[in-house]
C-alpha cells in the first residue's frame, strides 16, 4: 500500500490465496471487495461534508434526543447539567475511533480493529452482536418514532384527530409502519451511498429549517398563555376537554421530577445511562470510513464527529430553553409523564393520549394550518435523513466478516452499479421484522427492552475501547508507522489516555444497566427477558464464529495473515 493511500479504494490488500502480509511502512487494510464479488468494490462516494451530516443524524436531537428527554421525567438531576457532561465524556469515544480511523483503515470499524488487536473471535462477537443482532432491536423503535414524530402530529393538524390517536395506539398500524420504515431503508441504502448521500443532505437543510421555525414559534411563545392555547389545540385536534389540567394532574400522579437545571453531581451522573440512548453514536459512520474521502487525516475525523456532538448538544440545549420559554418545563414533563405512564398503563392514557412531541405542541401556536403543515415536514426530514443509519453502518461490519469467511461468503458481493452490499442488507432485515413483532406485540416482555438498544453496543464500545488502550503496546510498530505515533500527553500515548477514558465511562454505563442499585433503567438482573435476550444474542454470535469460520472454504484471504505485522 502506498503512503498515504489508507482507504479500501486504493489499497489493493491481499490477493487471494497470497500471504495477505502487510507492509512495514502502514497498517496492515483489506480488499475493497470481497470474494467472489468481482469487479464491483466499495467507492469512496462520501465527501467529509456528508461524513459529518451522518454523524450528526446519528446523534439525532429530533429523533432521539427529543424521544429518549421525553422518557427521562422520573430523575432529580438536571437535564441541561447532564447533557453538557454526557457530551464531554462522549468526547473520549470521538478520540478513540478518529485515532483508530487512521491507525488501522478500511470497512470494517470495530469488527476490524477489535479483530486485530483482541482477536479474531472478540472482535467477530462483539462487533456483529453489537452492530447488528441489537440493530434488529432498534427496528421498531425506529418505527415508533416514525409515527411519533411524522404521522401522528400530520394527522392531528390536517383534521384526522381520531386516526391520529389510532396511529399511535395501535400496535397492528405501528407494525404496518414498521414495514414501510423498513422498504424505506432498503430502497434508500440499496441505492448506494452517493444517493444515501444525497437524502441526507437533503433532509439535512430541510430538518434545520423546519427546527428554525419551531425554535421561533417557542421563543416568541410566553407560557403564561400556553394554558389557554393547548386545551384550544387539544379540542381542536384531538377533541380533548380541559386538556391542561388533566395532563397536570396525570403527571405529577405519576411523579414527573426531573428538573431543567441543578439537582447535585451524583443526580446528574444518574441521568447519563439515560441520555447514552441519544447521544453515544457520534462514531456511528466508522465502519464506512473506507468510503468517505479524507478519513485519514485525523484532524478531520476528531472534526466531523466532534462538530456532530458539539453541535447536536448545543442545539438540543437550545430547544429545551425554548420549551421552557413557550410551553413551560414543568408542564412539559408533565405531558411526558402522563404519556409514557399511559403506555404502560392503559387506564391512564386519556389523560395524553399521544407523544407530547415539542414541534406539535409549536405548531398549536400558529393557527393557520398551511404553516403547520409546512413545518411538520420539514422536521419529519430529521427522520427521513436518519432512517438509514439503522442498517446501513451494519452492512459494512457483515461485508468485513463475510470476506473473512466468518460469515458467508456471498454477503461480502457489492453491486457493480450501486456499489453497495444488498445481500448484507437483507440479513438485516427479515430478522428486524421478527423482532419487531415481539417488541410491538410485547411477548415475554419485550417491550421493557428499549435501553438494552444501548447497552450491547456499549458492551462492544467497550471492546474498541480496551483496543485502543492496547494498540501502541501490543501492535508497536504499527503504531508508530502510523500518524498516531505522534501524538502522546507525556509518556502515555494519546489513543491510550482516551481508550481508559471511555472504558471508565463505558463501565459506569454498564454498571448502571446491569446492576442498576437504584433500579432506574429497567434492563438489569432483575429483568428476566434483558437477560435471556443479552445471554441469546451473544451465544448466537459464538455459536455463528465457530460454525462458519471452519465452513471457509475456496479462494479467500487468509485471515490471521491480514491481521499480523510484518516480522
Amino acid at each position: 500500500m502506498r503512503k498515504g493511500d489508507r482507504g479500501v479504494l486504493k489499497d489493493e490488500g491481499p490477493a487471494p490465496g497470497s500471504s495477505g502480509v502487510a507492509p512495514p511502512s502502514g497498517p496492515p487494510s483489506r480488499p475493497a471487495s470481497g470474494p467472489s464479488s468481482g469487479p464491483a468494490r466499495l467507492a469512496a462516494a462520501w465527501s467529509g461534508r456528508d461524513a459529518f451530516i451522518y454523524a450528526f443524524f446519528s446523534i439525532n436531537l429530533v429523533t432521539l434526543g427529543l424521544y429518549i428527554v421525553s422518557q427521562a421525567w422520573y430523575f432529580h438531576g438536571g437535564m441541561i447539567p447532564a447533557l453538557l457532561a454526557g457530551a464531554l465524556l462522549v468526547f473520549s469515544e470521538v478520540l478513540v475511533y478518529a485515532a483508530l480511523i487512521v491507525a488501522i483503515p478500511g470497512s470494517g470499524g470495530d469488527y476490524l480493529w477489535q479483530s486485530s488487536i483482541l482477536g479474531k473471535a472478540a472482535g467477530f462477537i462483539l462487533a456483529i452482536t453489537g452492530w447488528c443482532f441489537i440493530l434488529w432491536l432498534w427496528t421498531p423503535i425506529y418505527g415508533d418514532i416514525l409515527r411519533q414524530v411524522v404521522l401522528v402530529p400530520l394527522a392531528a393538524v390536517l383534521g384526522f384527530g381520531p386516526a391520529a390517536i389510532a396511529i399511535s395506539s395501535s400496535r397492528l398500524v405501528w407494525f404496518a409502519i414498521i414495514a414501510l420504515m423498513v422498504l424505506f431503508v432498503l430502497v434508500v441504502i440499496a441505492r448506494g451511498m452517493a444517493f444515501y448521500a444525497k437524502v441526507q443532505r437533503y433532509c439535512f437543510w430541510a430538518g434545520n429549517a423546519g427546527l428554525l421555525a419551531v425554535a421561533i414559534a417557542l421563543l416568541a411563545g410566553d407560557r403564561s398563555n400556553f394554558h389557554a392555547i393547548f386545551d384550544l389545540a387539544s379540542l381542536k385536534l384531538f377533541g380533548i376537554t380541559n386538556a391542561y389540567e388533566a395532563v397536570r394532574t396525570a403527571g405529577e400522579a405519576a411523579g414527573a421530577t426531573t428538573p431543567l437545571w441543578g439537582g447535585g453531581a451524583a443526580r446528574i451522573l444518574l441521568l447519563l445511562p439515560f441520555l447514552a440512548f441519544f447521544n453515544l453514536w457520534p462514531n456511528t459512520g466508522a465502519s464506512l470510513s473506507g468510503e468517505v474521502r479524507g478519513a485519514h487525516e485525523f484532524g478531520r475525523n476528531v472534526a466531523t464527529m466532534g462538530g456532530a456532538l458539539a453541535a447536536t448538544t448545543a442545539l438540543l440545549i437550545l430547544v429545551l430553553l425554548a420549551i421552557d420559554k413557550g410551553i413551560g418545563w414543568n408542564f412539559y414533563m408533565d405531558a411526558n409523564a402522563a404519556y409514557w405512564n399511559g403506555r404502560s398503563h392503559p387506564e391512564a392514557a386519556a389523560a395524553q393520549p399521544y407523544w407530547p412531541y415539542p414541534a406539535l405542541l409549536a405548531v398549536m401556536t400558529i393557527p393557520s394550518t398551511f404553516l403547520r403543515v409546512l413545518i411538520l415536514l420539514a422536521m419529519g426530514a430529521w427522520f427521513f435523513g436518519w432512517a438509514g443509519t439503522i442498517y446501513l453502518s451494519s452492512t459494512r461490519i457483515i461485508f468485513s466478516a463475510a470476506f473473512d469467511r466468518l460469515l458467508p461468503a456471498g454477503l461480502a458481493q457489492v453491486d457493480e452499479k450501486t456499489k453497495s452490499p444488498f445481500k448484507a442488507l437483507l440479513f438485516m432485515v427479515m430478522p428486524g421484522l421478527i423482532v419487531s413483532a415481539l417488541y410491538v406485540w410485547n411477548v415475554f416482555g419485550f417491550a421493557s427492552l428499549t435501553l438494552m438498544s444501548t447497552a450491547v453496543i456499549a458492551i462492544t464500545f467497550l471492546g474498541t475501547a480496551a483496543t485502543a488502550i492496547l494498540f501502541p503496546f501490543v501492535k508497536r510498530d504499527l503504531y508508530l508507522a502510523s500518524p498516531l505515533g505522534r501524538r502522546s500527553i507525556g509518556p502515555l500515548p494519546l489513543i491510550s489516555i482516551a481508550g481508559l477514558v471511555f472504558a471508565a465511562f463505558l463501565g459506569y454505563l454498564l454498571y448502571e444497566w446491569l446492576v442498576d442499585p437504584s433500579d432506574l433503567f429497567g434492563i438489569s438482573w432483575r429483568n428476566a427477558t434483558s437477560l435471556v435476550f443479552l445471554a441469546a444474542m451473544y451465544a448466537l454470535a459464538a455459536l455463528l464464529y465457530l460454525g462458519l469460520r471452519g465452513l471457509g472454504k475456496g479462494p479467500a484471504a487468509d485471515i490471521d495473515a491480514i491481521f499480523e505485522d510484518k516480522e
